[in-house]
């Protein structure tokens, strides 16, 4: 057994919540710089440009690549046999409240949905936890915009919608998105489990390297598929027109019941942030 302080997790969060604020993940880049080199449309290469020319600026400068700071989105995959002294979630929120609050990132977090108070600190963190072998703690924090965040859209489809069907609610959540996402947007794909379950795999799916494909061929066709649709759009660049409305999209599937078919679309804009850190 293996002993893992709590303040170590709180330490590591809130750097992960300053960095990911700053430095776009080098897929994300990577696909961005691409996208500018391969525009065809010359508004959309302009804006691709600036889009470029401001993921270095934040880098360099150290400074949050977008106004939105985000909520903090936590994934944890605990080890069996680690054992976190202290509190684990406190530890958690913690973080994000020193990473928020020492890190000069916008507090976007309120208490209440309806009340609307602002806590002040951006906790709480929306935290996922998963239980896996070994003796480590794996975290991955990935602030979440909301412009991207409120396009996003979950569907109970059936099993007559079939494989078309959810190829048209992808098309659909694209088209009602349209510029609000700040395109060019990164999709989160789920399919298949239930309710909530559909949703967290689609929110799993963003921080999915960008250019790797499902491991199943079937669902790698078909991202092919649904990413070439959906630049096929021609929304492209902040709504400017041309072939870059998405940078990559990933899908994760799952089993689900036999009178089912959810699906759900994580949309993310152009920043699609994360950064990970092993205890």
């Amino acid at each position: 057994m293996r002993e893992i302080q709590a303040a170590a997790i709180t330490e590591t969060i809130r750097n992960l919540c300053i960095e990911a604020n700053r430095d776009l993940p080098q897929d994300v880049a990577c696909a961005l710089h691409a996208a500018a080199a391969e525009e065809p449309w010359a508004p959309a290469r302009d804006l691709l440009d600036i889009l470029v020319q401001n993921e270095g600026i934040a880098r360099e400068q150290r400074m949050p690549i977008c106004q939105d700071t985000g909520m903090a989105i936590v994934f944890a995959e605990v080890g069996q046999d680690a054992h976190i002294v202290g509190g684990f979630e406190e530890a958690v929120h913690e973080g994000v409240r020193q990473g928020y609050v020492e890190g000069l990132l916008r507090k976007s977090v309120v208490g209440d949905p309806l009340r609307r108070v602002n806590t002040g600190d951006n906790t709480p963190a929306i935290l996922h936890t998963r239980l896996v072998p070994g003796d480590q703690v794996k975290l991955t924090v990935a602030p979440k915009g909301f412009g991207s965040e409120n396009m996003s859209r979950l569907g109970m489809l059936t099993p007559a919608d079939g494989v078309e069907g959810v190829k048209r609610f992808v098309l659909e959540t694209v088209r009602e998105a349209g510029a609000n996402p700040c395109p060019p947007m990164v999709l989160g794909i789920g399919i298949g489990g239930d309710f909530e379950r559909v949703a967290e795999m689609a929110k799993s799916a963003l921080i999915l390297p960008l250019g790797e494909h499902n491991p199943d061929p079937y669902y790698a066709a078909l991202e092919d598929e649904l990413l070439a649709l959906v630049n096929s759009t021609g929304i492209g660049p902040q709504g400017l027109g041309g072939k870059t409305t998405c940078l990559g999209l990933h899908i994760l599937a799952g089993a689900t019941h036999i009178a089912g078919l959810p699906v759900a679309v994580n949309v993310s804009c152009h920043v699609t942030r994360h950064k990970t850190a092993v205890l």
